[in-house]
């Protein structure tokens, strides 16, 4: 499912009436929410990915994943591309390269999670921002505004079809028109969900859903009505602890985590990795002698070489651990 309007109108709430969601919190939007979320929120693409694959492996925490949201997520997706080829932007990569990349990055995070509803049974909702922009219609005269995604040119066809239930909350406003004067007045401002493509926004549904619902839970309850039964009849699940990877550890080396770089210092938090077990694994493959401090690697390489291909350091470090390994 993907539930996308303008800022503010609600969403991350409505997502909150789902059956025992657990929300990965892209942007901290869910703080004044009592909702179930991962400790840390993600920091880099790789610790996202992450996330979804202990539900994965953990589909138990809950009913419903909620990343909240896409169009932050993407942002991460594409800063992890342009960091792991050390370039500033998607642009630096030359005839749309860079779009393509991001498209196919993407693409993993919607394999997961159709793994994860598909395989485990997991209901999936993705929010997402909503963006007015201008369409043009060759074969008419003039354009109009209409109401789309707030992701990038190949990233929103990609979500808008991997979605079984788009939906695209908004304001109703009526139109009252004076007899006398003929001055039109708005008036209402009524939140409402459109389940059915218009010319002025993208929707769809394939589950029988009318053109437009009132703006709550109840409006597409029937839809999730196995998982509520099965909730009801498991009271002693309804309470999950916040979910985490891995426990924390109070410090890492001589360095307190809090001073690593956010992105960097989550990924050792959620793998119980040291400060000194990084630095050896660095100091094996020749980029900085092992009593070089973190902090003075470098912006660049911390990105670039730690956080974009941390899926590799940890097997690195994990050799390390493991008896009879070598670097």
């Amino acid at each position: 499912m993907v539930l996308y309007g303008p800022e503010g109108i609600g969403k991350s709430t409505f997502a909150a009436q789902l059956p025992q969601p657990l929300f990965i919190d892209t942007e901290g939007g869910t703080r004044h929410l009592d909702v179930q979320r991962f400790a840390e929120r993600p920091s880099s693409w790789t610790l996202l990915l992450e996330q979804v694959n202990y539900v994965q492996s953990h589909p138990e925490v809950c009913r419903t994943l909620v990343i909240d949201t896409a169009d932050w997520a993407e942002a991460l997706c594409v800063r992890h591309i342009c960091d792991k080829a050390q370039l500033g932007g998607l642009e630096d990569f030359g005839y749309g390269k860079g779009y393509v990349y991001l498209q196919e990055e993407f693409a993993r995070l919607l394999q997961l999670l159709t793994d994860l509803a598909e395989g485990r049974g997991v209901n999936v909702l993705l929010t997402a921002h909503a963006a007015m922009r201008k369409f043009e219609q060759p074969q008419e005269m003039g354009a109009y505004d209409r109401w789309e995604l707030k992701l990038s040119k190949k990233v929103a066809p990609l979500v808008k079809e991997w979605a079984d239930l788009l939906l695209f909350a908004n304001y109703e406003v009526i139109t009252l028109t004076d007899t006398n004067s003929k001055r039109k007045t708005a008036t209402g401002g009524e939140r409402v969900m459109y389940a059915m493509h218009h010319p002025c926004w993208d929707a769809k549904n394939r589950h029988g859903l009318p053109d437009k619902l009132p703006f709550n839970y109840a409006a597409v309850a029937q839809i999730f009505t196995g998982a509520v039964a099965q909730a009801e009849t498991q009271p002693a699940e309804k309470e999950q602890p916040t979910a985490q990877l891995r426990p924390a550890k109070a410090a890492y080396g001589e360095t307190p985590i809090s001073q690593l770089p956010k992105s960097l210092a989550a990924l050792m938090f959620e793998y119980n990795v040291t400060e000194a077990e990084l630095q050896q694994v660095v100091a094996d493959r020749g980029y900085f002698p092992a009593d070089t401090p973190i902090l003075n690697y470098g912006e660049d390489f911390i990105n670039g070489k730690l956080v974009a291909c941390w899926p590799q350091v940890f097997r690195l470090i994990e050799q390390k651990r493991s008896p009879g390994m070598s670097g």
